[in-house]
Formats: C-alpha cells, sequence, structure tokens
C-alpha cells in the first residue's frame, strides 16, 4: 500500500513541478534557461510536448500499480519508479533556478533509476502490461536517455565550455549506438526507439550544424534498423 501511493504521490508531484517549471512561477521557466546556453544538441522546444504523453502514462501506470499493487513486477519497478518522478521534479525545480550542474547529477540519477525500472519488467501479460507499464517505462526512458546527453551539453555551456562541432558529433553517434545496444537487450523497444528518434529528430531539427545533422539522422536510421531486426525476432517481444 505504502508503494502505491507514493508513486501516486510521485505522479502528481511531477505533474505539479512541471507546471510550476513550464510557467515558471518558482525560478525561471525550463524553455528559457535552456536557451539562454544554447548548444548543437539542445531539441526545438516542439520536442518537449512528449512531457504530456510520459505525465500521462505515468500516472495511468501509477493508478494500476495501486489496483494491482501486490503483483511482482509492481514490488519490482515500483520504487524504483517512485524515485524518477520525484528526481524529475528536483530536477525542474534545481533547473529553473539555474542550479544547472546538481540538475545534470539528478538527471543522471534520474537515468539510472529508469534503467533499473526496465530491466526489472516482466514479460508483458496482455496488452494492458504493454499499454500501462512497459511502453509508458520506455517511453520515459527514451526520452531521458537523450535528454541527459542535451542536458550535459547544457551544463557545459553553462561552464563556458559548449561542445563544438566535432564533440556534438561524437555524443550523438555514441548515443545512437547506445540506444541501438539498448535495443537489444531492454523489453518493450518500440515505445523507447520511439521517444530516443523524437528527440534526435528535433535535435537535428535544431540545430544549425549540417553535420551534427546528419549525424542525427544516422543515428535515428540505426536506431529505427535495429528495432527491425529485433521485430523479426517477434513483435511480442518488441512491445514488451
Amino acid at each position: 500500500m505504502t508503494r502505491s501511493i507514493a508513486l501516486l504521490c510521485a505522479a502528481v508531484l511531477q505533474v505539479l513541478a512541471g507546471i510550476v517549471g513550464g510557467a515558471g512561477l518558482w525560478g525561471e521557466s525550463v524553455g528559457v534557461v535552456a536557451n539562454s546556453y544554447p548548444t548543437l544538441l539542445l531539441p526545438a522546444g516542439t520536442a518537449f510536448t512528449i512531457w504530456s504523453l510520459i505525465y500521462v502514462g505515468f500516472g495511468a501506470m501509477a493508478i494500476r500499480q495501486a489496483l494491482q499493487r501486490n503483483r511482482d513486477v509492481h514490488r519490482r519497478t515500483g520504487w524504483w519508479l517512485v524515485a524518477a518522478g520525484v528526481l524529475n521534479a528536483a530536477w525542474i525545480l534545481l533547473f529553473t533556478n539555474r542550479l544547472i550542474l546538481l540538475a545534470q547529477v539528478v538527471i543522471v540519477a534520474l537515468l539510472i533509476c529508469l534503467i533499473a525500472a526496465a530491466l526489472r519488467l516482466q514479460p508483458a501479460n496482455g496488452w494492458a502490461d504493454r499499454l500501462l507499464l512497459h511502453i509508458p517505462v520506455m517511453i520515459y526512458l527514451g526520452w531521458v536517455g537523450v535528454a541527459t546527453v542535451a542536458g550535459a551539453a547544457t551544463t557545459a555551456a553553462a561552464f563556458d565550455a559548449a561542445p563544438g562541432n566535432a564533440a556534438a558529433i561524437v555524443l550523438l553517434a555514441l548515443t545512437g549506438i547506445a540506444a541501438a545496444l539498448a535495443v537489444l537487450r531492454l523489453p518493450a523497444v518500440i515505445g523507447f526507439a520511439a521517444a530516443v528518434c523524437w528527440a534526435l529528430a528535433w535535435i537535428a531539427a535544431n540545430t544549425p550544424t549540417t553535420w551534427v545533422r546528419v549525424t542525427a539522422l544516422i543515428a535515428i536510421a540505426v536506431v529505427t534498423l535495429t528495432v527491425l531486426v529485433r521485430v523479426q525476432n517477434g513483435s511480442a517481444i518488441a512491445w514488451g
């Protein structure tokens, strides 16, 4: 019961923090702060609409876990997801108050929690599990994975060390390789890959540098091809 209540509270906390961070009600808005440290890896503003999908998915997942709190998969993932929700809210408040380095530490911790939750998922028991557990977790993970890389560039820019063309290209290439390897290992890879490709596409759309854009598009292609390989092994595995 405690875990289920904590997860519901984390779902609400994220939404409230997102409203505060989006409107700049405590500090500045996330967009204003991000744009004040421009980098070649900053996604276009439209990319961040994915948070609405993440919050809806997380909320639905929290409600379902409250109704099925005795399932082993919820015990295995629940507290990691609670930590993820709290860390996301903390990141928003730190970032909007320009505590950039601390915010980057927090988003790395958030990524670790989501990886831990993803690795603890069990084979989906029908489409309800896919839609209300696997896909929400994996979309969240995919987005935060790329956001962590973009955040690292923003953190560097805050200390007057924004990555140049070569560094940005290397970071994007490594991100694509890491995402492709994750597709071969993680469950529900279509949700994960979709979020990764969404983030990379908006980086490509926003960057002023041709080769950074080309690298982002190549990374998308690599991730997509890896998903196709995984799907050939069975669509049920790919969806979770």
